[in-house]
C-alpha cells in the first residue's frame, strides 16, 4: 500500500532527513573517530556510545529514505471536492454527546490525534472518508459505537 502523505509532512521526513545526513551523522562520525584515536576502544564510552548512536541515525535514515520513496504526496487542490471528505480535508463533527471536533484526514505517519490529525486508516478516518457535509454516519470503534455528524469540510 502506498505511503500518503500530506505536501507538509513530506517536508518534515525530508528535512529530518537532510539534518541527519548532513548535521547529524557527520558530527557523531567525527566524535567515534576522535574517541578511537583516545587508545582502548572496549572500555572507552564515548566511542561505545558514538557507534550506538551511529546506528540509531543510520536506522532512522533507512526508514525515512524508504518512507520517502514510497510516499505519495497528495496536494489537496488535486483531491478538492467541497462535498466530500478526502484525504487531506479537515473536517468538523458533532458527536450524540453535543461534542464539536475538527480533524484533519492525513496519512498514518502524520497522524497525532491530540492535535486533530487522524490517519484515513482510524476507525473515525476510514468513517469519515467520502461522506458528504451534514451526513451523520456510524463510528465503531473500539469503546463502541458513536454517531457523528459531519458539520464542516474545509481544504
Amino acid at each position: 500500500m502506498p505511503n500518503y502523505l500530506t505536501p507538509e509532512g513530506a517536508k518534515k521526513y525530508a528535512d529530518e532527513l537532510n539534518k541527519l545526513l548532513s548535521t547529524e551523522r557527520p558530527r557523531v562520525v567525527q566524535e567515534v573517530a576522535d574517541a578511537a584515536a583516545q587508545g582502548d576502544r572496549s572500555e572507552n564510552a564515548e566511542y561505545v556510545y558514538g557507534k550506538k548512536r551511529l546506528r540509531e541515525i543510520d536506522r532512522r535514515v533507512r526508514f525515512l529514505s524508504k518512507r520517502l520513496d514510497s510516499a505519495v504526496v497528495v496536494r489537496t487542490a488535486e483531491v478538492q471536492k467541497a462535498d466530500e471528505v478526502r484525504f487531506g480535508a479537515t473536517v468538523a463533527v458533532v458527536d450524540e454527546n453535543g461534542k464539536n471536533s475538527r480533524y484533519q484526514i492525513v496519512g498514518p505517519d502524520e497522524a497525532d490525534p491530540g492535535v486533530g490529525r487522524i490517519s484515513f486508516e482510524s476507525p473515525l478516518g476510514r468513517s469519515l472518508m467520502k461522506k458528504k457535509l451534514g451526513d451523520v454516519i456510524v463510528v465503531r470503534r473500539p469503546a463502541g459505537e458513536i454517531e457523528v455528524e459531519i458539520l464542516s469540510i474545509e481544504y
